[in-house]
């Protein structure tokens, strides 16, 4: 550490001339005083990374740190971009949510596209990531930023980076992207706020936008008789876990006809989201206070969304108790009623598609052929889903986007927003329960309907993390092995075809026979499909040293509930420990 210390001094030193904010400045200067190098070592041995979302990391003061500087800097950088990708007349929107600081940062955004000739809409308060995405659509921008870390804890925060169609950028966009931010060095333009507003490049808004969003949430309702006449008979807890979804959520459903029952110790907007260790409804201890309050009341539906409401997770009736539905499950509901719904209303547009990513159970496949619509797959991220929405639109009698998701709890059932969408997912989900309450039954016994129809199914995912430099070779040395010399069983069933998206190439391992059939971008994901097929994924993260194993298991159709599910748990027990064996 001695010899890093000149280094270490040197851009602490550089940092505090750099920023404006003295509280994040104060910090740097407290740690040189203090001489606490092994601290200024993890604030300044690399610059927070500019990813292809965008920026995501810890608060504080250092160039490894979310804060005003990093901010503008990797915002001019996006400005320089726009600025060349769109010569006259470049606009952008501005929104953030409940997290600390994220109101501070969006305006230094602001102010950096504004001193470089970009007019910047920026809202007066919080609102989630979706009405974000909707907002650059009604304002034809050229570009869009959210401030938030998204269901990370309370220390981050980040933003992410949106194209004019509304859709987080995707290539070749997001590389170009980042090489401008990369280009920055200290050459960042911000303008003073009044003289910003006087020139009329920074414009404030809300209403403008609020009101046309709740309106679009509003016409997603399928059966809106049935929440106007039987919406006062539904009993729903709702819990923002701290963030954005509060007003959005509650003001459609109330329009709508339904009333709800927020948790009230998580109801108002805070950065340091004190009641739960993860602001992310996929964790059960998130929804330990909206399950205890709709035990009390008797709930129908439970529901909560993360800070900047783009994920949402759901719990519903199930002999007797409230049960936790998976982000599969719920995606699986949603494709059901939908497609269902649409089909007795008559409002199936031609050529429907249901949009999923590779990871997401293949129950949400069967369930759109059912309904005479179509299926396709795309990589792990929602920026793809909403890609293939914009190449959809580009073709003269296309397919029709109805409805898609991921299996991390994100839905999209509309073509307004671009991006996945927990307030207009939220209502559609009650209309969901209360349709199936009217017919006497819950979202439970509805997807046992299901099952017994295509057939059981159940998913689990496991995380390997490899610590450190070694670590990541050693991760990259499993991704090769895998390839190399592909498991040939998994829980005594044989894989019938390995597909590999980083070469697009699908092979059978039985004879060695290889067809390049997978048309994604090149991803290194490795999937192997079983006999009875069922489906282990392997997926490296692109950021940290760790490998995602997504297992999905199927039983055949018809097959005795109880009897499939004990079938699809030894599975996945069994494939669990084959993995943990392998990695």
């Amino acid at each position: 550490m001695a010899a890093n210390i000149p280094a270490l001094a040197q851009k602490a030193q550089a940092y505090i001339r750099l920023e404006q904010d003295t509280r994040f400045r104060s910090q740097v200067e407290e740690l040189l005083k203090k001489e606490d190098w092994a601290e200024l070592n993890d604030r300044f041995y690399t610059d927070l990374e500019f990813g292809t979302g965008g920026l995501r990391g810890v608060i504080g003061g250092g160039y490894n740190r979310m804060n005003p500087f990093t901010v503008r800097r990797a915002t001019q950088g996006l400005a320089g971009y726009v600025s060349k990708a769109v010569p006259a007349g470049a606009s952008a929107v501005i929104a953030y949510d409940s997290r600390n600081y994220s109101d501070i940062f969006a305006l230094q955004a602001a102010l950096v596209f504004c001193a470089n000739g970009i007019k910047a809409y920026l809202f007066t308060g919080l609102r989630p990531t979706p009405e974000l995405s909707f907002a650059v659509r009604q304002f034809k921008a050229s570009v869009g930023i959210v401030v938030t870390a998204s269901h990370n804890p309370p220390e981050y925060n980040g933003y992410k980076v949106y194209w004019n169609d509304g859709a987080q950028v995707v290539a070749p966009h997001d590389r170009a992207i980042i090489k401008e931010v990369l280009s920055v060095g200290d050459a960042i333009r911000a303008m003073d706020r009044d003289e910003a507003v006087k020139a009329g490049l920074l414009e404030m808004v809300d209403k403008e936008v609020d009101r046309p969003f709740i309106d679009m949430v509003k016409r997603c309702a399928i059966r809106p008789s049935l929440l106007k006449e039987g919406g006062k008979g539904i009993k729903v807890v709702y819990t923002p876990l701290h963030g954005t979804g509060a007003v959005p959520v509650d003001t459609a459903l109330r329009e709508m006809g339904v009333d709800v029952t927020f948790v009230e110790e998580q109801r108002a907007p805070d950065g340091n989201f004190p009641t739960v260790s993860y602001p992310n409804p996929e964790e059960a201890s998130a929804m330990k206070l909206a399950l205890e309050l709709g035990g009390k009341i008797g709930a129908d539906l439970v529901m909560g969304t993360d800070p900047d409401a783009d994920r949402l997770g759901i719990a519903a009736p199930d002999g007797g108790s409230l049960k936790l539905v998976t982000g599969n499950q719920l995606g699986s509901l949603l494709a059901d009623y939908v497609f269902g719904a649409r089909r007795e209303m008559g409002s199936m547009p031609p050529n429907p598609v249901l949009i999923k990513t590779i990871v997401t159970t293949e129950l949400q496949r069967l369930i759109a052929d059912s309904y005479g619509a179509a299926c396709l797959d795309v990589l792990t991220g929602f920026k793809y889903i909403c890609e293939k929405m914009r190449e959809f639109e580009s073709q003269k009698d296309g397919p029709s986007y109805v409805v898609g998701g991921e299996e991390s709890y994100g839905y999209l059932v509309n073509t307004e927003v671009r991006d996945k969408d927990a307030v207009s997912a939220a209502t559609m989900t009650v209309e969901m329960a209360l349709y199936h309450k009217s017919r006497g039954g819950t979202l439970w016994d509805r997807l046992r309907e299901i099952w017994k129809r295509h057939g059981y199914f159940r998913e689990a995912l496991i995380s390997r993390s490899f610590k450190g430099e070694s670590g990541l070779n050693a991760m990259k040395a499993l991704m090769e092995r895998l390839r190399k010399s592909p498991p040939m069983l998994f829980a005594g069933k044989k894989v019938v075809s390995v597909k590999d998206y980083l070469t697009g190439i699908t092979i059978d391992p039985a004879t060695g026979k290889q067809n390049k059939n997978i048309d994604l971008p090149s991803s290194n994901v490795l999937q192997f499909i079983l006999e009875d097929g069922s489906v282990v994924t392997a997926r490296p993260s692109g950021t940290e040293p760790k490998i995602k194993f997504y297992i999905s298991c199927r039983t055949e159709k018809g097959m005795d509930l109880g009897e499939a599910e004990k079938s699809a748990d030894t599975k996945i027990k069994a494939i669990t420990e084959e993995l943990n064996e392998i990695a």
